[in-house]
């Protein structure tokens, strides 16, 4: 059995899925398998990967599901995944050669049951890093505290011991498509630090087609998604009570854009989240009134 499954959640981005597969082929560890998750894509992506198996220059497994959404994608993922580790590429990103290679070095050097996986780097494509790097004295941490206590900024990417991701499937929602990938990642946080390791795994580029792009308008299609993710993180015990505001506030403008009349009885936390009302009722209208003016 392979060590680890790189897995792509996709939905029609056969146009650039092509980068990602180029760097694979290439990479200097084959110990690897390329699971794509195609998210009821319309486009010619199960023609590419069809032509990409018969090459055999990657070992790819293919699941196409119905359009459920980026959340629904890794639920599935999680479901198939069957190797120690797992790290997710999106479908416009691609990993540096040796990217394969370092991950399992120090997976097999410090990694143990005691840790939910490993943290890397992002970069984007002219090799400059996404935001900072993680401080040299700096062995492991949860990700909460890599970015609420010792100050990294930018995205990271994210190698998960697959027995711990298959815990906490993310729900799903009636009619939404988006719930917060970091929820399980906070999850596991309450009982796992990650290992950092100060080097590049993924080449990022955000699209104008990405949901990184497009968030206030995610806000508006999936407001019950949203209040679950914001209520989530009001429960985490390590988390400051102005971090815990500043999600009252998201929650109570997603409950508001559902029309959700029992947010106060169903909330974690009623009185931080009695305070957030009005700050919650100006995001509201700032989301809708934004929203508006980009549709018109």
């Amino acid at each position: 059995m392979k060590t680890i499954t790189i897995f792509t959640p996709t939905y029609n981005r056969a146009y650039c899925l092509n980068d990602c597969y180029e760097s694979l082929k290439v990479q200097t560890c084959k110990d690897f398998i390329w699971l794509i998750i195609d998210d009821g894509s319309t486009d010619d992506t199960r023609q590419k990967v069809a032509v990409w198996k018969e090459e055999g220059d990657v070992d790819i497994s293919y699941c196409f599901q119905e359009n459920k959404g980026m959340h629904a994608a890794h639920n599935k993922a999680y479901e198939l995944i069957d190797t120690e580790l797992n790290v997710c590429i999106d479908s416009d990103d691609y990993m540096p050669r040796d990217a394969v290679e370092k991950i399992i070095q120090h997976w097999k050097r410090y990694g143990n049951s005691s840790v939910s996986g490993i943290m890397g780097l992002d970069s984007n494509r002219n090799g400059t890093i996404i935001g900072t790097a993680f401080p040299e004295e700096l062995k492991q941490s949860t990700l909460f505290h890599l970015y609420h206590k010792h100050g990294v900024t930018g995205d990271k990417k994210l190698v998960y011991r697959t027995e711990l991701t298959k815990r906490y499937p993310y729900p799903l929602f009636e009619g939404e498509k988006y719930v917060g990938l970091a929820y399980k990642y906070h999850m596991l946080d309450k009982d796992y630090e990650l290992l950092l390791m100060n080097e590049v795994l993924c080449c990022v580029e955000y699209l104008p087609d990405g949901s990184s792009q497009n968030m206030l308008s995610q806000y508006l299609k999936n407001p019950q998604g949203f209040a679950f993710y914001r209520k989530e993180l009001m429960k985490l015990p390590f988390a400051s009570p102005l971090f815990k505001f500043r999600q009252a506030v998201h929650y109570v403008s997603s409950s508001l854009i559902s029309r959700n009349g029992q947010f106060l009885k169903e909330t974690p936390l009623k009185t931080i989240t009695l305070l957030a009302v009005p700050l919650g009722i100006t995001l509201y209208g700032y989301i809708t009134l934004k929203t508006r003016m980009f549709i018109s």
